[in-house]
């Protein structure tokens, strides 16, 4: 059985008053059933770490040191209390013009240093629109994930670009397919490929989640907004729980 992961990904927001959230949330899933990442900002994840929650970066330098200022390495997120970290965001891709090959790397880097990548992958509104979806995630599968990938070392979150931070969301239908076409290209390409954990995201929040979470293959949620208060969160987390 896949343990479910409901994964909250801050992106730049969060001084160090946030760790207060992660409080309120232990309070209420300190012993949950499903496993709970929050990937904060680099300079709070050492403030974070003493938590029941796994705690993640939100990317990392393929590099294990060097002339790279202002990038962090995976072996320092391990080293700052991270156990998983991002790799391939949508923000990543497109903001910093990150290739497959880039987030390959990054992700390599990652599992040398420990940690579990969660790989992202995902459409653009006009890929969608223009039936490409099925060949966008072929191709970003093959490019982004490393062939020592496992599933103790790689989470896979399908983040449809166009849904992230918009408000829309696929319907069940287009989730389900994209889902099953993920896990078929994991089971053909890697031996312990049904093992490995689909994270759906993209605008999820407590009134879809107990929905989204329905739909075969989708073995959690990687939640952007509405993981920065745990007044939002933990709805999503129960019904992850109950799913």
């Amino acid at each position: 059985m896949r343990r479910k992961l409901a994964a909250g990904n801050w992106k730049m927001n969060g001084l160090r008053a946030a760790r207060a959230e992660l409080d309120t949330l232990e309070q209420r899933h300190g012993d949950a059933g499903v496993d709970i990442l929050i990937c904060p900002p680099a300079t709070l994840i050492s403030a974070c770490e003493d938590t029941p929650f796994d705690i993640g970066g939100q990317d990392c330098h393929a590099a294990v040191s060097g002339a790279h200022t202002g990038d962090i390495s995976a072996e320092m997120l391990a080293d700052a209390g991270a156990s998983y970290v991002l790799t391939g965001h949508s923000e990543r891709r497109t903001d910093h013009g990150e290739t497959d090959a880039m987030v390959a790397a990054k992700s390599q880097a990652a599992y040398d240093a420990g940690l579990i990548a969660v790989i992202c992958i995902g459409e653009t509104l006009d890929e969608r629109e223009n039936g490409k979806t099925l060949d966008v995630i072929d191709a970003q599968l093959a490019g982004s994930i490393p062939d020592s990938a496992d599933e103790e070392n790689t989470v896979i979150a399908y983040e449809p670009v166009w849904a992230i931070g918009t408000g829309k969301v696929p319907t069940l239908d287009q989730i389900g397919e994209v889902h099953a076409h993920i896990r078929k290209c994991l089971t053909e390409r890697f031996s312990d490929g049904d093992g490995m954990r689909i994270l759906y995201g993209g605008s999820v929040k407590g009134s879809n989640a107990p929905d989204i979470f329905g739909v075969p293959e989708v073995d959690g949620a990687l939640v952007g907004g509405a993981s920065l208060k745990a007044a939002d969160f933990s709805p999503i987390i129960t019904a992850l729980e109950n799913s």
